[in-house]
């Protein structure tokens, strides 16, 4: 009973959090409005004017950008995570969004400059096909390398050679196309619309059921692979299941937004933290809660803070995101000894 009524009070403080920040985003931005006129536009979808343009046409949609793509990633983290058996695995670590990174730098590039217009499902194809040659590398190191550390430096590594290669590519690419694949490569909810998200949602929608439909045999595998053998659990079968689920969400957050650093492995610890729990019905919700509510704050910063200028969001994340990695090292560490 006293675990149930955790879990609702979590539940409400990041519903709570989550619209009080909703909020916050559409009123704020470069272009001072007063707060009559955001909830003018925003109850009249058809309506003329300057606030109209910019609520539904801007701050709107990069509103459910943020909240969309920041709870995959964090989903997206906590699968990782399960799957490797360690907290610090994620998909920025791992160098899976490098791997998206530059097969949509990639895939933006040819058809730009063939003056093709590029559409949603074909950025997030090619960054899944990105995500999963990486977690190719990465499944090929992992057997044989036992330490989890090794795993990590090597992801690490793939992941530069990725970032390397890619700014080879952008290096070489026409300075029109450059233009367009440097805010991206640096992480950026701007210039979202609404035929990206609802792409994106769509996609991240699915993945996130079909994560929450698996959380039974994920519980099981968390006690080991035997146990979940025991269980009836066909490991090969979920352990696929679980790198495709992973890469789709992360390629969807890297088609769209670029690659966003420490949100997949900070959001999931935060919330074992706050839910005292890591069950994966519990966990897959919460983490895509926890992960919307930490992107919309970030943007809400990297937008606000030094207006006009906007930052780009891996930077964000990364003061909000790193301290959270370190404290969760350090207490590991703590425990262990």
């Amino acid at each position: 009973m006293e675990r149930t009524k955790r879990y609702g009070w979590g539940y409400l403080l990041l519903a709570g959090l989550l619209c009080a920040l909703a909020l916050a985003n559409l009123l704020s931005g470069s272009t001072r409005l007063p707060a009559g006129e955001v909830f003018a536009a925003l109850f009249h979808p058809g309506g003329q004017g300057t606030a109209a343009g910019i609520v539904w046409n801007i701050r709107l949609p990069r509103l459910l950008a943020a909240a969309v793509l920041g709870g995959a990633l964090s989903v997206s983290g906590f699968l990782l995570q399960t799957f490797f058996g360690n907290p610090i695995a994620g998909p920025y670590v791992l160098g899976i969004s490098s791997g998206a990174k530059l097969t949509v730098a990639l895939a933006m590039i040819l058809c730009l400059s063939r003056g093709i217009m590029i559409r949603s499902v074909t950025l997030i194809a090619a960054a899944f096909l990105g995500s999963l040659i990486s977690m190719s590398f990465i499944l090929l190191a992992s057997r044989r390398l036992r330490s989890m550390a090794l795993l990590i430096v090597c992801g690490v590594m793939i992941g530069y050679i990725c970032s390397a290669v890619t700014e080879l590519v952008v290096t070489f690419a026409d300075d029109s196309n450059i233009v367009n694949l440097h805010n991206w490569s640096m992480g950026s909810f701007s210039g979202i619309s609404w035929r990206d998200v609802a792409a994106a949602g769509a996609a991240v929608c699915a993945a996130v059921v079909c994560a929450v439909l698996l959380s039974k045999p994920m519980g099981a595998y968390q006690l080991g692979e035997a146990y979940a053998q025991s269980m009836g659990v066909n490991v090969r079968r979920f352990r696929v299941a679980l790198i495709l689920l992973s890469s789709l969400l992360s390629a969807c957050v890297t088609a769209f937004a670029g690659p966003i650093s420490f949100v997949g492995i900070a959001v999931p610890h935060l919330m074992k933290s706050l839910f005292g729990t890591a069950r994966p019905l519990v966990m897959v919700p919460a983490c895509f809660l926890g992960g919307s509510v930490f992107c919309l704050l970030c943007d809400l910063i990297a937008r606000t803070l030094f207006a006009p200028t906007e930052l780009s969001i891996s930077s964000v994340t990364a003061v909000f995101g790193a301290p959270v990695v370190i404290w969760m090292l350090l207490t590991r560490k703590r425990g262990a000894a």
